[in-house]
């Protein structure tokens, strides 16, 4: 390995002291008295979920959870980019990079990574172990930011250096959800053979003829609907993303009520209780990677960056990624899949798994389902 260096995670006091703060003299204001979640992150849950944030969490006990696994940075294109790496027993461990998206980090791959590098602790098979490598995005959490914004084509660029020149395997597996489900995928589509095969659990990619016969056309149809309400914080932070960073930076409160919707509204959860599936711990450790990093800002910079890049579309000649792709199809995920005839035209589809429940954050809500999944796959490579 070169260029490496060990990183170790110790946030100041200084910096814990002013997030708490900023909590504490939050001004609180009105909503609706009919509003739930309807009109954005509940004032209720908000309030509760800061009372919970002063007097009970404990961001250190976090900090060594995180840091009970390998960190490390490595240059690669002017940017420090910062990542885990878990070798996985056995003696043939598949390299496996997995990416995260917004407005997660490296703490949704928190349960899955020892269980994929170890499986034998598990009660699995050491067969299946992978050498894990969990990258923060550029811009996000611990790893430094990219000049200006970049969408995930480049980044996916970054990840196949890191994974051939710096960790010097010969081929790898790539997994991701949300952005990391575009960044496997251009990984596929733009680094193969280094990149052998891509598992996703979104489809965020598009075919530039658009959907084809009828169950395609009403696909399409439903899919805008679904997105009417969720367009907001997408098209901001692809448009202007500097005008709303001045408040976030300034606002813990707000940052964490930014986040909070969508871990609410795109995970599968019972009634509108987001505790039915993330606790307020892994939510608030979420959300402080954001505020300890002061990365809200640049974090957001990959919307502006996909769209320079040409937004959805794979390939403007109608080509697909040709290595093999299994895609774990959660039901409630909030980009809906489309028919499995359209998906075709965009992967090599060699695994398509429905699963019986999760949402948007897969990692986080069905860990188990997921790393089966990614074990089975892997297996049919071997």
């Amino acid at each position: 390995m070169t260029g490496i260096h060990p990183f170790h995670i110790d946030v100041p006091d200084a910096t814990l002291d002013r997030i708490r703060t900023r909590v504490a003299e939050y001004p609180w204001h009105e909503m609706p008295d009919d509003g739930g979640w309807a009109y954005g992150t509940n004032l209720d849950y908000m309030k509760a979920l800061c009372a919970y944030w002063l007097d009970e969490y404990d961001w250190r006990e976090h900090e060594a959870a995180i840091n009970r696994f390998s960190h490390y940075t490595a240059p690669i294109d002017g940017i420090d980019l910062h990542f885990i790496q878990e070798k996985g027993s056995g003696p043939a461990p598949v390299p496996l990079i997995i990416s995260h998206g917004w407005p997660g980090s490296i703490v949704e791959f928190l349960d899955i990574i020892e269980p994929l590098a170890h499986p034998e602790r598990f009660g699995g098979d050491a067969k299946d172990a992978f050498d894990v490598i969990a990258p923060s995005l550029p811009g996000f959490g611990f790893s430094g930011r990219p000049p200006r914004p970049i969408g995930p084509r480049k980044v996916a660029g970054l990840f196949d250096t890191l994974m051939t020149e710096v960790l010097g395997y010969d081929g790898y597996l790539a997994q991701g959800g949300d952005w990391g489900g575009a960044i496997s995928t251009w990984l596929g589509f733009d680094h193969a053979p280094a990149c052998r095969a891509i598992h996703i659990n979104i489809m965020i990619m598009r075919h530039p003829d658009g959907p084809q016969g009828p169950e395609e056309a009403a696909w399409a149809e439903r899919f805008k609907r679904e997105q009417l309400m969720e367009q907001g914080y997408r098209t901001q932070q692809a448009t202007r993303p500097q005008t709303l960073s001045y408040a976030m930076m300034d606002s813990p409160v707000g940052i964490a009520a930014w986040i909070i919707e969508k871990f609410q509204s795109w995970s599968d959860i019972d009634s509108d209780d987001i505790e039915s599936v993330h606790t307020k711990d892994r939510v608030l450790t979420n959300i402080m990677v954001y505020l300890v990093t002061r990365t809200f800002n640049t974090a957001s910079w990959i919307y502006y960056g996909r769209r320079e890049e040409g937004g959805r579309i794979l390939s403007p000649e109608g080509n697909r990624v040709e290595v093999p792709t299994a895609v774990a199809l959660f039901p409630a995920e909030m980009l809906s899949w489309p028919p499995r005839s359209y998906v075709e035209r965009v992967y090599n589809i060699a695994r398509w798994t429905e699963m019986p429940r999760g949402g948007h954050f897969a990692a986080l809500e069905q860990p188990d389902l997921l790393i089966e999944d990614i074990r089975a796959f892997a297996r049919t490579l071997r």
